[in-house]
């Protein structure tokens, strides 16, 4: 089994689940290292009952993570020769939707044995309704919003809250319905600045005298002119090609503080988001998860991800499970009933 792209907590319970599982079948459990790295240059370690012993509530993963990429790094070849030379009978791979996109060209160009877990705190892979990490990380956006309440209505102040989501809004949605915010801004639909410091002004007049407004990273700045800007930290790219985001808290806060007059100050919670103690949500899921893909494996039902359908967990082919999953606007509709 491999964790790769960004760590989320949960993903220790999956190896956890995996490895039990396999234990308790008489199969041998092995962790590959880093993600697809590992498994091209063979960096395992033999994983048992006791090796897994005490990692469920662990943040991170055990095994290490990273997005290297087989099919651009050139190294195809030696990740077939990994499954061949090292009689690798399946290799379960946990991670995002570019995780995904990965295992499903490793399985139908290279007929590799392959299963994927979907990890991710973004919520936005296809063909799952939940993956684990996006609990927690609802959790973490409910409870500072929680704690920006009071301080925000100490000191009279509009304040902006930046979460993850470069692509889709969930965390946003949910954890600023969760966390009772009076403006949610996700990249699935362009918010005016004049719309919030609309509803910022209307809380005012009824003698609110503090706001609370919570952006997705990926989300736009826009105006009721019709012009739209992307605001990123930088305009450089990390290592696979992927835009560095950032800065639409801080660029909302300045256009709102301008429109409403009122003090506006930015949190942008980053990094927290991810990292710590899974919630028991999390740690129920990524258990079913894990016990499921062993069962995939022990089966040889390759190239399918397991989901949850509902509360039963299933799975799916990973042809399938291509794109982003965007937020359900309806929901969306009725936190719009809470602002101003």
């Amino acid at each position: 089994m491999l964790t790769a792209g960004g760590d989320c907590p949960g993903l220790n319970a999956v190896i956890r689940a995996i490895t039990r599982s396999a234990a308790a079948r008489g199969d041998e459990a092995v962790g590959i290292m880093r993600g697809y790295r590992g498994l091209a240059e063979r960096d395992y370690v033999d994983l048992d009952a006791r090796s897994v012993s005490g990692i469920l509530p662990l943040g991170g993963t055990i095994l290490r993570t990273s997005s290297f990429e087989p099919v651009a790094e050139g190294a195809v070849d030696r990740v077939a020769a990994a499954f061949a030379e090292d009689r690798l009978d399946a290799v379960i791979a946990i991670g995002g939707e570019h995780t995904m996109e990965i295992t499903r060209m490793l399985h139908e160009d290279e007929g590799l044995p392959l299963i994927g877990v979907p990890k991710t705190i973004d919520n936005d892979i296809v063909g799952t309704d939940f993956t684990f990490g996006f609990d927690t990380a609802v959790h973490v956006v409910m409870e500072a919003i929680d704690r920006l309440h009071t301080t925000a209505q100490s000191h009279d102040r509009l304040m902006v809250v930046e979460v993850m989501g470069r692509n889709a809004g969930w965390i946003a949605l949910y954890g600023g319905l969760a966390g009772g915010a009076d403006g949610i801004v996700i990249p699935e639909v362009d918010t005016t600045c004049e719309e919030l410091a609309a509803a910022v002004t209307r809380r005012h007049d009824r003698g609110k005298s503090f706001s609370i407004i919570v952006v997705a990273e990926g989300a736009n700045l826009a105006f009721a002119s019709g012009e739209v800007r992307q605001v990123r930290v930088s305009e450089e790219t990390d290592e696979y090609g992927y835009e560095r985001l950032g800065g639409i808290g801080a660029a909302l806060a300045t256009e709102l503080e301008a429109m409403t007059g009122y003090e506006a100050r930015t949190v942008v919670l980053g990094h927290v988001q991810r990292g710590g103690t899974p919630t028991a949500h999390d740690r129920i899921l990524a258990t079913r998860y894990g016990a499921a893909a062993y069962e995939l494996a022990a089966a040889g039902r390759f190239g399918r991800m397991v989901s949850l359908r509902g509360s039963e967990i299933d799975s799916v082919p990973l042809s399938e499970v291509r794109g982003i999953k965007t937020v359900d606007l309806d929901l969306l509709g009725i936190a719009k009933r809470f602002f101003a």
